[in-house]
């Protein structure tokens, strides 16, 4: 899969125009934003002579800061010493607007310098788009070392976001955001997808990072400490030649490493970072010492083993690159040995390496593209000049909404007052857009002209003023369009009246003006016209009303229950209107006729109160679960209120006979369909650990969603004083934390616990885990395997080692789904019930994860996947900048 390049024609070609290409050395092809410098500052940056502006004029949000003295210095580079953050907002982007636009190759990268800014001493953690997409998570190590992500892009739109998004886990910020265009014939790998960039390394320098302007496309070749090796370098100059296109620059090319022992070989070993992740490998070669007659230098590249190129001898002071033609295969492991050969005199040398995890972005971003539309195009929703006419109505204006980024993709991020569509085959096309009510000074902005494919337009209740213009009656596919509650004077155009008038347009505007009268409308039969065609919005504001009455009731009855439902000390039960007799509750169930389930806290009984279907759980006087269990069920479901969480109907408490009465949910248990919590942790204050998790007490109404059940061993996690509590063992065998109990994992079937009985939050979280694990193999928490029975995570591991995820998903989804997704779900599954609980994830990253999957899923059902066999991550030990991740 790998090879090198052959001199032709038609690479001397490419080569030339590359090396005119860099010659230019002009930073025309360059984006270059040093974020939280003051606005309209620009600067020259004395070690590369990069010119550097500030980002005030790629995004309208954020919050300039410097970091802290004490973290500044001149290795970290001057643009690390400011940042801006963002406090605000789910979502903030910058958006650059490269010169050579859509369909080019570029190298983007973003820069993150922590150095104590907010003086909180805590490092954040967020997420980065690139478009649409998820590009990486920031994660920082410390304070005062910078974090690099880059990537080789093909930009699909002169427009490219790059944004910040909150979750949950500190405040998003940035240091400098750096935009290359590369020559056409370089990385050409990327018709596979996105080069991100895992590491890039200069073998033998000693002297630092190499960049601008030894490499005009200004990328960063970092040194790197090899082992067991000897540094060789020339004065000489090394030449591009007629063997590589990456044009790596000659600083780098001077530099080489050779085994120090006389081994004649020298190995490079890695394991991945991520299982799904596809790897390319570029590897630099070029003979830098002067051979002797005698002396020759010939080497194998082994991957894993396996030939992957040679034999290869290097040439003199000429780069030759070895490179992946697609990705290289999965492996649990990798070792790239360089031998060499029986023939060869001389040891191998290696000169430089730069590894790409392949980064597949699959959603389109919203159509944008400039010049006249064809007919085709006209009719499949094309407005081709739309997102810069929104950028004038936006800068006009100075509309104060959040509109960053991508207008309508992805989808939970759409601009606000846009209305975008969807299809499987194109991308999203925006068909609407509401700034009614927006402040909206002075006339209709030109650049609605542009807005030819929209079906709705409201403008209504601004101050805008003149008059209202003719080319609004050129929007051929406009539907509706609201003019009322503006300062219009003149007539209304004739074209609009028109459509009005066939039906073709529903027209909304004032009979009245504050100058001129609109003359078209003062005749008895335009107004007839309007009573019937053209819409007044009374309906609407009534609506809105309606609405906030509702909402006002709403906010009240909630307040008078929760002030019924306080409890009084040593009373018990007193809650709102939802306590049953005895008597009621056998009414309810028939005489507790129909049987739904059981536990070890008695049964569980179907009914009706009126005409709702209830579930009636009732404790029996030899429930393992007792009257205190009772208590805290019925108290956290009157307390705790979510879509995923069972709804409390009511409960009895009378004498002995105690019921919660619940929501009823018609399909069951999800373990009964799988054979045959982020709420309670982050929502809830204090945290509520539910302390038994597991698939029989997941619960599916009529839609199959899924709500959480059985909260009597449930308890309030406390925020201060301490990270755990200390409580009995409860639980269920096989989902039970076996850590935080202290079970004998090697007796976790017996359920022998030592005396630790420590609860935390991350105990749920294993439990979750096995969840997960269960639902995704379609195997119990226990199962035999081998003749033995073992845990389901165990049996996982064993499945692991085949490296192959069709191995252990559930046999009956027939291999219909993403590999990718399911790879992720597993190691999630995995990290979960991790031994440690400090290694597991918290349910808001677990939630967070689980999206991604349903994001990569989704994308597999609108674009079809490349079947790509891959190379995983490369994790190298480097003091190079960025760091290897």
């Amino acid at each position: 899969m790998w090879q090198g390049f052959l001199p032709t024609l038609v690479s001397l070609g490419i080569v030339l125009i590359s090396v005119l290409v860099h010659g230019q050395d002009d930073q025309s092809g360059f984006i270059s934003i040093d974020c939280g410098i003051l606005e309209g500052s620009t600067y020259t940056d004395n070690v590369t002579g990069i010119n550097y502006v500030s980002d005030a004029d790629f995004i309208d949000s954020g919050e300039t800061h410097n970091i802290l003295p004490i973290y500044n210095s001149f290795t970290i580079g001057t643009q690390l010493n400011t940042l801006t953050s963002f406090p605000k907002n789910t979502r903030n982007c910058y958006t650059l607007k490269p010169t050579q636009g859509k369909g080019n190759r570029y190298l983007i990268r973003a820069r993150f310098m922590y150095g104590n800014y907010d003086f909180n001493g805590k490092l954040p953690e967020f997420d980065v788009y690139l478009g649409p997409d998820y590009w990486d998570t920031v994660k920082l190590n410390s304070s005062d070392k910078p974090v690099s992500m880059e990537i080789i892009h093909v930009a699909s739109s002169d427009y490219v976001h790059v944004c910040l998004v909150n979750t949950g886990r500190g405040t998003p910020f940035i240091s400098a955001i750096e935009m290359r265009v590369l020559a056409g014939d370089m990385y050409k790998e990327t018709d596979f997808g996105s080069l991100y960039l895992f590491t890039r390394v200069d073998f033998g320098s000693s002297y630092g990072t190499v960049r601008y302007k030894a490499d005009g496309y200004d990328r960063l070749w970092g040194p790197i400490n090899w082992p067991n090796s000897t540094f060789l370098y020339t004065l000489d100059k090394v030449s591009t030649g007629l063997f590589t296109t990456i044009d790596p620059p000659s600083e780098v090319m001077s530099t080489a490493i050779m085994p120090k022992y006389p081994i004649n070989s020298f190995n490079i070993n890695w394991t991945p970072d991520n299982t799904t992740d596809k790897f390319f490998m570029y590897m630099h070669f070029a003979e830098i010492e002067i051979l002797k007659r005698n002396q020759t230098r010939e080497f194998n590249i082994y991957l894993n083993g396996n030939l992957s190129y040679g034999p290869f001898s290097p040439l003199n002071h000429t780069t030759t690159t070895i490179y992946s033609t697609e990705p290289e295969t999965v492996a649990p492991m990798y070792t790239l040995v360089i031998n060499k050969t029986k023939n060869s005199t001389l040891p191998p040398i290696i000169n430089a390496l730069e590894i790409y995890t392949l980064k597949w972005l699959p959603q389109r971003q919203t159509y944008d593209q400039d010049g006249d539309n064809s007919p085709d195009e006209r009719l499949l929703g094309c407005s081709l000049k739309l997102f810069a006419a929104l950028w004038s109505i936006k800068s006009s204006y100075m509309v104060r909404k959040n509109w960053q980024g991508d207008p309508c993709a992805p989808q939970e991020f759409v601009w606000d007052g846009i209305g975008c569509s969807y299809n499987d085959t194109g991308s999203p096309r925006i068909v609407s857009l509401n700034l009614s009510t927006s402040g909206l000074n002075g006339e209709i902005d030109p650049g609605f002209a542009n807005l030819t494919m929209m079906h709705t337009l409201d403008l209504s209740n601004n101050n805008l003023t003149g008059v209202v213009p003719d080319f609004l009656s050129g929007m051929n596919f406009l539907k509706v369009l609201n003019l009322k509650g503006n300062n219009f004077i003149g007539t209304v155009p004739a074209g609009l009246l028109a459509k009005a008038n066939k039906g073709l347009l529903s027209l909304s505007f004032d009979s009245e003006s504050t100058g001129d009268t609109l003359s078209s409308c003062d005749m008895n039969r335009c107004k007839r016209e309007k009573d019937s065609k053209i819409i007044v919005p009374v309906v609407a504001a009534v609506a809105s009303l309606f609405m906030i009455l509702v909402a006002l009731t709403a906010i009240w009855m909630i307040k008078k229950q929760i002030a019924r439902g306080k409890r009084k000390t040593g009373t018990g039960l007193e809650i709102r209107k939802q306590q049953y007799t005895y008597s009621e509750v056998q009414s309810f169930t028939d005489n507790f006729s129909v049987v739904i389930g059981k536990g070890g806290f008695g049964t569980v009984y179907h009914g009706y109160i009126g005409d709702i279907e209830v579930a009636v759980k009732m404790l029996s006087e030899s429930s393992l679960q007792g009257d205190k269990e009772f208590q805290a069920e019925a108290y956290l479901l009157l307390s705790v209120h979510h879509k995923n969480l069972t709804s409390l109907v009511g409960y009895c408490n009378e004498g002995n006979h105690k019921a919660i009465i619940y929501e009823y949910m018609a399909k069951g248990n999800l373990e009964s369909h799988l054979f045959g919590l982020e709420y309670l942790h982050h929502g809830c204050k204090p945290p509520i650990v539910h302390r038994d998790v597991k698939c029989t007490n997941i619960l599916l109404n009529g839609t199959f969603q899924a709500k959480l059940a059985d909260f009597g061993l449930s308890r309030a996690f406390p925020t201060e004083g301490g990270s755990h509590i200390s409580t009995a063992v409860a639980g269920t065998p096989g989902y039970l934390d076996p850590e935080s109990f202290g079970i004998n994992a090697t007796r976790i079937l017996a359920c022998r616990y030592y005396t630790s009985n420590r609860l935390t939050e991350k105990s749920d979280v294993y439990s979750f885990g096995v969840v997960l694990l269960v639902i995704i193999t379609g195997q119990p928490a226990v199962t035999k395997y081998d003749n033995d029975n073992i845990h389901i995570s165990r049996w996982v591991n064993l499945m692991l080692a085949n490296g192959n995820v069709k191995t252990i998903v559930d046999p009956r989804l027939l291999e219909d789904f993403d590999t990718n997704s399911a790879w992720k779900a597993v190691e999630l599954a995995m990290a979960c019930v991790a031994r440690t609980p400090s290694r597991r994830p918290t349910m808001n990253e677990v939630v967070m994860e689980l999206n991604d999957c349903l994001v990569t899923e989704r994308a597999r059902r609108e674009t079809q996947t490349k079947t790509l066999p891959g190379l995983m991550s490369l994790n190298m030990e480097s003091a190079h900048d960025p760091n290897p991740r």
